[in-house]
């Protein structure tokens, strides 16, 4: 059986940018499939992660929904297609160091700073703690009853 020859990345032939073509729209549709599953996922996650925590400490299940995102994301592999691209092709344009994480930290520094001077954010925050108590004062004072009445 012979071997394959070795391909050198600086040539890749047609039907290598076919293929390629061919696996990015599968996997972008594979990949919106699962965005399009996360996105209540993570609202219900989330929720219930709120929610259901009996201490200060919320409950797991947003973070171990992120960590399967993650996972999900890695084995999607969306752009391992550029190993096939030739080097001088690769990063044209170098993209800006900066992350959405890093944007939503930003974001998060100036909302922390508004909530200090008492502006908005600490209008909502306050009205989202006192709703999330007060929803964890009804669930205790339900589960306490439905104990006594056992």
């Amino acid at each position: 059986m012979n071997a394959l020859p070795e391909k050198s990345n600086d040539t890749v032939d047609r039907w290598t940018l076919v293929r390629d073509i061919g696996v990015l729209q599968v996997k972008l549709i594979v990949d919106g499939l699962r965005d399009l599953l996360l996105v209540p996922a993570s609202l219900i996650a989330g929720l219930m992660s709120l929610l259901s925590s009996d201490t200060e400490r919320p409950g797991p299940y947003f973070y171990q929904l992120l960590d399967l995102g993650k996972q999900s994301e890695h084995w999607i592999n969306l752009f391992g297609a550029l190993q096939n691209a030739p080097a001088d092709l690769r990063q044209v344009e170098p993209f800006p160091k900066a992350d959405m994480d890093e944007l939503v930290g930003r974001l998060e520094t100036f909302m922390i700073d508004e909530h200090k001077r008492g502006g908005i954010t600490a209008q909502a925050k306050n009205r989202f703690d006192t709703a999330l108590n007060a929803y964890r004062q009804k669930r205790d004072e339900s589960r306490q009853g439905a104990s006594q009445d056992s």
